[in-house]
């Protein structure tokens, strides 16, 4: 591997703002926007005093749990990592070879779906909810040991139906695409926008 030919403090600021702006990217992605060694990413994260990827993941997830209405925490396909109930909401899911379907080594079309039905299902401000229209489309196949980050809006909410749309993202690509109409059991919501 060359070099990178930026110096070290410059390499970690523009490290710790990558890390701002998306702190889920991985150690081996850093190290190719850097040109520089895995090894290098890490130490500089341990000089910056930024954990590991899992450990980020995990951390942030566990702050988001707490604010779960519509869906248990374990229901949740993927690990929520930003969300702000009514709003918005992201989600990783980190596939793995149990996903796939066995000739092909892509990852079946019901993970993908659960992760980005499970995100707008908790996203929405509601005690209970239901899908009841979801339009959907598949845009580049995944596979197994691939990181997906779904982020889920809402766009608007009329009387007791959501209208959410969720978009997943494989290596920096749009892998998947989904419109959901979220309906609401058991209260009356009021409209809006």
């Amino acid at each position: 591997m060359a070099r990178s030919t930026m110096p070290k403090k410059e390499r970690q600021q523009a490290l710790n703002d990558i890390l701002r702006e998306d702190p889920f990217i991985t150690d081996e992605e850093l190290s190719e926007i850097f040109n520089v060694s895995i090894q290098t990413i890490r130490l500089d994260r341990l000089e910056l005093g930024i954990p590991e990827l899992r450990e980020r993941i995990r951390s942030v997830a566990a702050e988001n749990q707490n604010k779960l209405r519509t869906i248990d925490a374990k229901e949740v396909i993927g690990e929520i990592v930003d969300l702000e109930l009514g709003v918005s909401g992201i989600s990783i899911l980190q596939t793995t070879e149990e996903m796939v379907f066995e000739r092909t080594q892509i990852v079946r079309g019901h993970y993908i779906f659960a992760q980005a039905e499970s995100l707008a299902i908790a996203v929405i401000d509601a005690k209970v909810a239901l899908t009841g229209v979801a339009n959907i489309k598949y845009k580049t196949p995944i596979f197994a040991g691939d990181k997906l980050v779904a982020k889920a809006q809402v766009i608007r909410t009329r009387g007791n139906k959501y209208f959410v749309w969720v978009f997943t993202k494989v290596r920096q690509q749009e892998a998947f695409r989904g419109k959901f109409i979220l309906v609401s059991i058991g209260e009356d919501r009021r409209e809006s926008q």
